[in-house]
């Protein structure tokens, strides 16, 4: 059999309310959540056992590799006696809050499902997809999609509202530095309750832009984790107005940080855009990731 290739894509948080801590030590959540046309590419062939390369030094290739983790989890559910070597082509760097272990994660799932003859249905991958991640399971998804409970809860956006979002032209960009999730809501739940947005409002909020037909992706824009993260990290404040001050952009933090995005209207050129990217290097540094994608 030939190698299989499988796209990984990263994701952004268009909306993310982090409502309240659970009693699990988990946390609930709003979250307006889409994928990108950007993100890893995971090729899968079969081997006597499981294997992992990367082409990024900084991505562990053990037992705690998410892929490895996904592979142990599927042969469990399977009992598939086969293996795979996976080799991983990295993009989208870990501590981001891009969501890119997750979603190597369930590129693998795909890929092995497939390897072995497809022996699990949607509903036993999202099963085994839940337990790797809250988020894991979002990748199983094309499209912008709804995520509640602690991030396994999926629901599709309505098609009216799914098409306000999709193709959109996002900027991505992060520093050097990332943010460890545990941290970020380790954070949340030490400055609690004000730094939970309450189930209701958060939901009110949603359910606005979902039935303001006109509502622009810039208006849906709102993430929990912003007052903790940047009250640390200020650099990630400061640019952020500066390319609204000096852009005009809808800009955010994704997921629990470090990464950021700007919303680029169709109007900006290649030029604009540069002229942003090069804004972005000189404030964070030359080894800032800067890339032009759309939500897919």
């Amino acid at each position: 059999m030939n190698p299989a290739v499988t796209f990984s894509p990263a994701k952004l948080n268009l909306f993310l309310a982090v409502t309240q801590r659970r009693a699990d030590g988990f946390h609930d959540l709003v979250s307006v959540a889409a994928p990108l046309a950007w993100g890893d590419e995971l090729t899968t062939e079969p081997a006597d056992i499981f294997t992992v390369e990367c082409d990024d030094p900084a991505v562990p290739t053990d037992e705690s590799n998410l892929v490895l983790k996904a592979a142990r989890v599927f042969r469990e559910a399977t009992r598939w006696p086969g293996g795979a070597k996976f080799r991983l082509a990295k993009r989208v760097p870990p501590g981001a809050g891009l969501g890119g272990g997750s979603s190597n994660a369930v590129a693998a799932l795909r890929a092995l499902n497939v390897l072995a003859g497809n022996p699990l249905g949607a509903d036993a991958l999202a099963g085994l997809a839940a337990r790797l991640g809250s988020d894991c399971a979002l990748f199983l998804h094309d499209g912008p999609m709804t995520m509640r409970g602690r991030g396994e809860k999926l629901e599709p956006l309505p098609a009216a509202a799914a098409v306000r979002l999709r193709e959109r032209r996002v900027l991505v960009f992060k520093p050097s530095f990332g943010i460890a999730t545990p941290w970020a809501y380790g954070r949340l739940a030490a400055q609690a309750p004000a730094s939970y947005l309450p189930a209701t409002d958060a939901e009110a909020r949603l359910a606005a832009w979902l039935t303001d037909g006109a509502a622009p992706a810039e208006k849906l824009l709102f993430n929990s984790f912003e007052p903790v993260a940047f009250a640390k990290y200020p650099a990630l404040p400061v640019l952020l107005e500066s390319l609204r001050a000096n852009f005009g952009v809808a800009a955010g933090m994704s997921g629990s940080g470090s990464a950021c995005f700007a919303l680029l209207p169709e109007k900006f050129g290649p030029k604009k855009v540069v002229e942003m990217q090069a804004a972005i290097r000189t404030a964070w540094g030359g080894d800032a990731l800067a890339v032009e994608t759309r939500l897919a």
